[in-house]
C-alpha cells in the first residue's frame, strides 16, 4: 500500500473529502468508510495510513449532510445507571467515559452522557432516548430491576451493555473483561502466596460484574468456602470499611482479601491498618480494575487490570454493527494480574 499524491490544495471552500484521505493514505473510499465506521475488517496498518491523512488533511466530515442522506444521528449515548455523585467518586466512570470518547474519536460520532442513577435522571434518559436522538445507546453499570431496562428494550436502537447483559434482547449487546476468570487469578495468587483463609469483599450483587467477580471467587475456593468470608460491598469506600470491620469481627483469622475494585480496596487497606493488620504481612489483599488513574500511587495494590482500552474499541465495533443491523453478540475479554507489594 504506498501513498498516493496529496490531492489539490484544500481550502475553506473546498474542505478534505474521503476521497483525498483515501488518496493521501493510498487506500479505497469504502476503506475510508469502514474506518470511519469504527475499523471493523480493516487491517491495522490502513487503519493507521487513514487516521494519519486524516489527522494530515484535517478531515472532519459533513456531519449534517449525512445525517440527512442516512436518517442517522450520528450519535450515540453514553447511559450511566448511577448518580452524577458516582460519576465523580468512582474512576471507572472517567475512564470509560474517555476511553470511549478517543475511541470513537476517528468515526466522527458524538457521544452524550446521560445520567440515571434516580427517578428524575432515568424520566429525563427515558424522554431523550425515545426521541430518537442517538443512533445507539451505551449502557454502562447495568443494575437488576432497574427501569431504564424497559424503556431500553422498548427503545428502537442498538444497546451496547459495558459488562454482562442482564437480560437477553435481541439489539442488547455485550463488550466486558473476564469478571469471573480475572477474581479466578486473584484468588489463587492468594493461595499460591500462603493463604489459607481468603475473605472477599462483593461488587454490587445486583450488577453482572459483581455476581461474575463472586462466581469466580467461589469456583476458585472451592470446597473450602466460608459463608463469614463472604461481605457484600456496592463499589464504594464506605461499604469496604464497614466489610473490614464486620470481616475482622466475625473471621479474625483471615489472612487473605479479594476485594471486587481497587476503589473498594484501597479503603480495606486503610481500614485493615487502622485495625493493626500489616498489609501483606497479616493479610495480603488483591484488588480489580487496574485503572491508569489510580495506580501510580505509593499503595502498591496487587490487582486485576481491565484492557479498557480493548473494552471500548470493541463498543465502538459493537455500536456500528448494531446500527448495520448485525446480531448481537457477547464480547469478552482476558485480565491480566498485576503483582505489586500488597500481596
Amino acid at each position: 500500500m504506498t501513498p498516493r499524491r496529496y490531492p489539490d490544495r484544500v481550502t475553506a471552500e473546498r474542505p478534505p473529502t474521503i476521497a483525498d484521505v483515501a488518496a493521501v493514505a493510498g487506500v479505497s473510499r469504502g476503506t475510508v468508510s469502514r474506518v470511519l465506521r469504527g475499523g471493523d475488517r480493516v487491517s491495522l496498518t490502513a487503519q493507521r495510513a487513514v487516521r494519519q491523512a486524516i489527522d494530515t488533511l484535517g478531515y472532519t466530515g459533513n456531519a449534517h449532510a449525512r445525517s440527512l442522506s442516512t436518517g442517522r444521528s450520528d450519535s450515540i449515548a453514553f447511559l450511566l445507571s448511577e448518580t452524577e455523585e458516582r460519576l465523580f467518586a468512582d474512576p471507572t466512570f472517567s475512564v470509560l467515559l474517555r476511553g470511549l470518547a478517543k475511541a470513537l474519536a476517528p468515526t466522527d460520532l458524538a457521544l452524550t452522557l446521560l445520567i440515571a442513577g434516580d427517578d428524575a435522571g432515568r424520566e429525563r434518559a427515558a424522554r431523550f432516548l425515545s426521541g430518537g436522538h442517538v443512533d445507539a445507546i451505551v449502557h454502562v453499570s447495568a443494575h437488576e430491576n432497574d427501569p431504564i431496562s424497559a424503556d431500553l428494550v422498548r427503545c428502537d436502537r442498538p444497546v451496547v451493555v459495558c459488562g454482562r447483559p442482564l437480560q437477553d434482547h435481541p439489539r442488547f449487546w455485550g463488550v466486558r473483561a473476564d469478571d469471573c476468570g480475572g477474581a479466578r487469578h486473584a484468588v489463587r495468587h492468594l493461595k499460591e502466596r500462603g493463604c489459607r483463609h481468603i475473605a472477599t469483599i462483593t461488587g454490587a450483587l445486583d450488577s453482572g460484574g459483581g455476581q461474575d467477580r463472586l462466581r469466580g471467587y467461589l469456583q476458585e475456593v472451592g470446597e473450602d468456602v466460608r459463608p463469614e468470608l463472604i461481605v457484600p460491598g456496592d463499589y464504594t469506600a464506605t461499604s469496604a470499611v464497614t466489610a473490614v470491620d464486620r470481616l475482622l469481627t466475625e473471621a479474625p483469622d483471615l489472612d487473605g482479601l479479594f476485594v471486587g475494585s481497587d476503589l473498594m480496596a484501597r479503603a480495606a487497606l486503610v481500614r485493615l491498618r487502622d485495625h493493626g493488620r500489616r498489609v501483606p504481612e497479616h493479610v495480603k489483599v488483591v484488588g480489580f480494575d487496574d485503572l491508569e488513574t489510580t495506580v501510580n500511587d505509593d499503595v502498591g495494590l496487587t490487582s486485576v487490570r481491565q484492557p479498557i482500552e480493548q473494552i471500548c474499541t470493541e463498543i465502538v465495533r459493537a455500536v456500528h454493527r448494531g446500527r448495520d443491523g448485525e446480531d448481537p453478540v457477547d464480547v469478552i475479554l482476558p485480565t491480566r494480574l498485576i503483582c505489586r507489594s500488597s500481596s
